[in-house]
């Protein structure tokens, strides 16, 4: 199943539970897996197991998870009395009424009231229960970025399949002209010749000689059968059920290295310019395989 690594996944708690977490995740192309976690500090110990959770599903790419906490769907605090801060505030209170005289009217209301007398403090949710809530949410966000990545990466099969055809027939066109570029040496070698030699006599095996050097310097058929074996193994790639990216692209760059040696051994215009339409094609299978898992 070829893969693309553009994808984006989204999942939220439903509105009934104990914390309204929201988790989005967006994957772009890296030689290699590259997870970047942002959450809340107080879930910074769950970093390493959200990790093994995307590592299980993904294999290449760029991946930012993005972990929010909406609030609670009830509040869960408890009201605590800082007591000894209690006793210092009745005590100045007191001073007061001793050393101004003012009638005693102090109640337990008003200590109350004072800063920091009653707090109400946030029960901490232990790290275990808060991760079996994300978990499903994470679970979620990877298989919707599963799914989006099969699509593109179908999609990318296909362009890259019909550009592999185009390149195809190309190599057909190199190997018809590259059996008539010795002929065509001879006729153009015998014709200069005879303009030199002004009807001297031609050696006809010294010709036949300087014919078969420069054919053997321009041949292209092994290049041409590499290239054919290329195109059979990028094929057969596309129908492995597994990562096959740097695959992908091994081939590539092995094709455009055989694509080179034939545009240098080139000496017919023609071949020269078909040469250069599969290298532009190649190019453009390469930034498609950049983006494969």
């Amino acid at each position: 199943m070829v893969k693309s690594m553009t994808s984006f996944g989204r999942a939220s708690s439903r509105q009934e539970s104990k914390h309204l977490f929201s988790v989005e995740m967006k994957s772009v192309n890296h030689r290699y897996l590259d997870v970047n976690v942002k959450m809340p500090k107080s879930m910074i110990s769950l970093e390493e197991q959200i990790r093994k959770l995307i590592n299980k599903s993904l294999s290449r790419g760029k991946v930012d998870v993005f972990i929010n906490l909406k609030g609670n769907s009830e509040g869960n605090g408890v009201a605590k009395v800082n007591l000894d801060l209690a006793k210092s505030y009745l005590k100045c209170l007191m001073d007061i009424e001793e050393s101004l005289g003012v009638r005693n009217d102090i109640t337990i209301n008003q200590i109350a009231r004072y800063p920091e007398v009653i707090k109400v403090m946030e029960e901490e949710d232990s790290i275990e229960e808060i991760f079996k809530e994300i978990k499903p949410l994470i679970e979620e966000s990877i298989l919707m970025m599963e799914e989006m990545r099969k699509v593109e990466g179908e999609k990318l099969k296909e362009d890259i399949l019909l550009k592999l055809s185009e390149i195809e027939n190309l190599v057909e066109e190199i190997s018809k002209i590259a059996e008539k570029v010795p002929m065509a040496y001879k006729i153009k070698l015998e014709e200069r010749l005879k303009k030199l030699l002004d009807g001297i006599e031609i050696d006809e095996s010294r010709i036949a000689l300087e014919i078969a050097i420069i054919a053997d310097k321009a041949s292209v058929d092994e290049e041409i059968t590499r290239l054919h074996s290329h195109i059979h193994q990028l094929r057969k790639t596309f129908e492995e059920d597994e990562t096959i990216g740097r695959k992908l692209d091994f081939i590539i760059q092995e094709m455009n290295r055989e694509a080179n040696t034939i545009a240098s051994k080139s000496s017919d215009v023609y071949m020269t310019n078909i040469v250069i339409n599969i290298k532009n094609l190649i190019e453009k299978m390469r930034e498609q395989v950049q983006n494969i898992e």
